[in-house]
């Protein structure tokens, strides 16, 4: 492997990675498999829903850092952005991977005997999606659902998913694809293009993600409603992306790659997880205390159902885990500087968003739910390794792991704080 000088440094995807990488997603099928094959055919889908929703997520963070890198003119990110560009790659396959997901939860139908009556229900959005509850003849009709069926309805859903799915791709595409062309053509026109890419992105993520994030998850228990859910979810979304960038990072630099990465660098990327973390708790608890304050029946009962006893130690631990270690392990400056230490925090961070999502899906759709199985252990496995498989295959593909004609490279490669 040539020195950082030369700018010819690639990354090869061989060995252990990719081993392991594989053996998690063929494990991690497996275990999916024995999920449905036991009967536990609810918790499975709602543990497809939730690893497609972060895989897709953590996608979406390369794009929005890629953005608000740009939009900010930053310099001193510019030798590390093959990374979140890696991700942003990888969208596209996500978003269909979500899609089919959605479709499977949507489509498979199975009975439900409730209160001397049976309903045929689909495994996921069963609340606004089983047959008859926007109509008014129909024994099963909901007022409250028929009044936003103009929201949750099929057809808006789906043009809700692919087109959202689709610019987020779109632009995670084009904004990798003027850093190749950067690297080619020198000059300027690739990175002025890039800025205007990317201030297009922010406005339209900006009014769409919230919109994403109530059709996916909200939806799932359609009585209830928070407008602040979207941005609970965006800092969620957030957080758990740059975790993820920031590992990578780490386990790259680990193997002697991006030896021009130093710990300045790994400081500011430190001071994002820090800061959105306590963003992500601001959010949360101004949700959570406005709809305690209120109690309001039909708001407080999203709660009320986090309070049972199979939910309420995770209810807290997700408080502890995204809040309390970030708040703790990151506080100071030297902190931010320890390799090992950030580390860990990041990977707390990966399993507590986990968690926070587990938390958000779960009461909503798996009424007879106990305790963790082979669905959870099997997708986080699954798709833990189809991530990781997709986006090094993908962060192998770059001819150099250092935007070499960025306008902004030395100022990155001379970064100290």
């Amino acid at each position: 492997m040539k020195t950082h000088n030369s700018f010819e440094e690639t990354f090869k995807f061989e060995g252990s990675a990719k081993t392991w990488s594989l053996a998690a997603l063929a494990v991690g099928v497996i275990a999916v498999a024995i999920g449905f094959a036991t009967g536990h055919v609810a918790q499975t889908f709602s543990n497809l829903l939730l690893m497609s929703y972060y895989f897709v997520c953590v996608c979406i963070a390369g794009v929005f850092f890629l953005a608000y890198q740009y939009v900010a003119q930053a310099g001193w990110s510019a030798s590390l952005i093959r990374v979140p560009q890696a991700f942003a790659k990888v969208l596209p396959i996500a978003s269909l991977v979500l899609i089919l997901v959605v479709t499977a939860g949507l489509f498979t139908t199975h009975e439900v005997h409730e209160h001397g009556k049976t309903e045929v229900e689909p495994y996921l959005y069963a609340h606004w999606a089983t047959h008859g509850l926007t109509d008014p003849k129909a024994e099963n009709y909901d007022k409250i659902i028929d009044g936003k069926s103009g929201f949750l309805n099929l057809k808006f859903f789906y043009g809700m998913l692919v087109v959202f799915l689709a610019a987020y791709s779109y632009f995670g595409y084009a904004l990798t694809k003027a850093s190749n062309d950067e690297d080619t053509e020198g000059g300027m026109r690739n990175y002025n293009k890039s800025f205007a890419l990317a201030c297009t992105f922010l406005v339209i993520f900006g009014f769409t993600f919230p919109i994403f994030a109530f059709g996916t998850i909200m939806s799932l228990e359609a009585h209830w409603f928070s407008t602040m859910f979207g941005w609970y979810n965006l800092a969620a979304m957030h957080v758990s992306g740059v975790a993820v960038i920031t590992l990578v990072i780490i386990l790259l630099r680990k193997k002697g790659y991006m030896g021009w990465l130093s710990e300045n660098h790994l400081h500011d990327l430190g001071k994002i997880i820090f800061g959105f973390s306590i963003f992500w708790t601001y959010v949360w608890f101004a949700q959570f205390f406005l709809t305690w304050y209120a109690n309001i029946p039909e708001e407080s009962v999203y709660f009320y159902i986090r309070w049972e006893p199979e939910y309420k130690f995770w209810f807290w631990l997700n408080i502890v885990m995204n809040f309390l270690s970030p708040l703790l392990l990151l506080m100071s400056r030297d902190a931010k500087r320890m390799t090992n230490r950030l580390m860990w925090v990041c990977i707390l961070l990966i399993a507590g968003h986990w968690l926070d999502y587990y938390i958000m899906i779960m009461p909503g759709t798996v009424k007879e739910h106990r305790e963790f199985g082979f669905a959870e252990v099997g997708s986080f496995l699954a798709f833990g390794g189809l991530f990781t498989f997709l986006m090094l295959t993908q962060l192998s593909k770059f001819t150099s792991l250092i935007p070499k004609k960025h306008p902004f490279l030395q100022e990155s490669l001379h970064h100290h704080i």
